[in-house]
């Protein structure tokens, strides 16, 4: 039976470990869990739709080509609540490329979109019902998606504190957002090419910034208003994320970690400023508490030796050797370090993980 969501919700998908040596292509496939065809029963049974979550809304989305005719396993889905307070999803679709959600409560509507290869479908929004099942089909568009998405936090200027409920807009375009409770914001469905983003909050100064947004991709923006009457231009900075890294959930990760304080995060950026000569050497430096790629706050044994972490490269765990045997600096695009089982993703704990791992994404 699906579990309803307590703390973070989840779907259907899977991980397959397997040795990476030099020279070996790497391959994946989804492994399905066996909960998932409960779940296909369960969403073919009408109104013992929403059964499974109790008195929360279930959310069940299919993945299809652009023709809806060919189901596409392994899609990624991503859902973003209406509120941006409970944590985003961000999960693959199971072999028959359905995906099936229990919605938080008191969570009242969701954009979501998918995701397969370097194609993604159109955002939809959709709204939910406490007790009742929402059906979303989503459809990948082969190179026919024109538009990208705006994400970013808006804090003020000299204090750096969240600024809450100020209207984020695209210059031209009828829809405008509100910041929530963390200063944040997602404007969904931005044309691609040049726009000017708008933000405006009593008392403070009005913003208008111009920014690039590209097609199928995700652009970041850090906004610091300015109060009024303090004499000061605003502050923003803007980055387009990887797709690469989007497509494997760096960045939600990397933006719940340094919220709650569970992990640490390095980018391409701080690589090529710094050009280390090894990941080890490098990840000791920007990492408290590591000696090489092993944890010194955890031991072994009576030797008291540093604790061994896992080694990921693009998800697949190092059996024998070290990430410095397979990978140079200048080919990293990112860096996760998790210096114990209770910070580690889901997708990467086990019996093995007590020390730790170090996940690395190639650019």
């Amino acid at each position: 039976m699906l579990h309803p969501i307590e703390t973070e919700p989840v779907g259907c998908n899977g991980r397959n470990d397997m040795d990476l040596e030099p020279g070996r292509t790497r391959s994946f496939h989804a492994t399905i869990v066996a909960w998932c065809a409960l779940l296909t029963t369960a969403a073919a049974t009408g109104a013992q739709q929403s059964e499974p979550c109790g008195d929360r809304a279930l959310l069940t989305v299919t993945v299809v080509d652009e023709s809806g005719t060919i189901s596409l396993p392994g899609a990624i889905v991503v859902v973003r609540w209406s509120d941006l307070v409970e944590r985003p999803v961000r999960d693959a679709a199971g072999a028959d490329g359905h995906f099936f959600l229990c919605v938080p409560e008191d969570v009242e509507g969701a954009t979501l979109w998918a995701e397969f290869g370097d194609d993604s479908s159109r955002q939809a929004v959709t709204a939910f019902e406490a007790g009742a099942t929402r059906e979303v089909v989503l459809r990948i568009l082969t190179g026919g998606i024109q538009s990208g998405r705006l994400m970013g936090q808006v804090l003020d200027a000299l204090t750096e504190a969240p600024v809450v409920r100020a209207a984020v807009s695209v210059r031209g375009r009828p829809s405008v957002v509100d910041t929530n409770r963390q200063g944040r914001f997602v404007l969904t469905g931005v044309p691609a090419g040049e726009h000017e983003v708008e933000v405006r909050r009593i008392g403070y100064a009005p913003l208008r910034h111009s920014v690039t947004v590209d097609r199928g991709l995700t652009t970041d923006m850090e906004i610091g208003l300015v109060p009024t009457p303090v004499e000061m231009e605003p502050i923003v900075a803007t980055v387009t994320r990887a797709r690469r890294l989007e497509i494997v959930g760096f960045y939600e990760r990397k933006h719940w970690g340094e919220l709650t304080g569970l992990g640490h995060f390095i980018t391409a950026e701080e690589i090529d400023r710094w050009r280390p000569l090894t990941v080890s050497a490098f990840v000791s430096m920007m990492v408290p508490g590591m000696s090489g790629l092993a944890n010194r706050r955890m031991s072994t044994g009576f030797l008291n030796q540093p604790c061994p972490m896992q080694q990921y490269i693009d998800g697949v765990l190092l059996r024998s050797g070290g990430l410095d045997q397979y990978i140079r600096p200048f080919e990293i695009g990112a860096i996760e370090v998790y210096k114990g089982p209770a910070s580690l993703p889901a997708d990467f704990a086990g019996s093995d993980a007590r020390c730790g791992a170090v996940l690395v994404w190639t650019r």
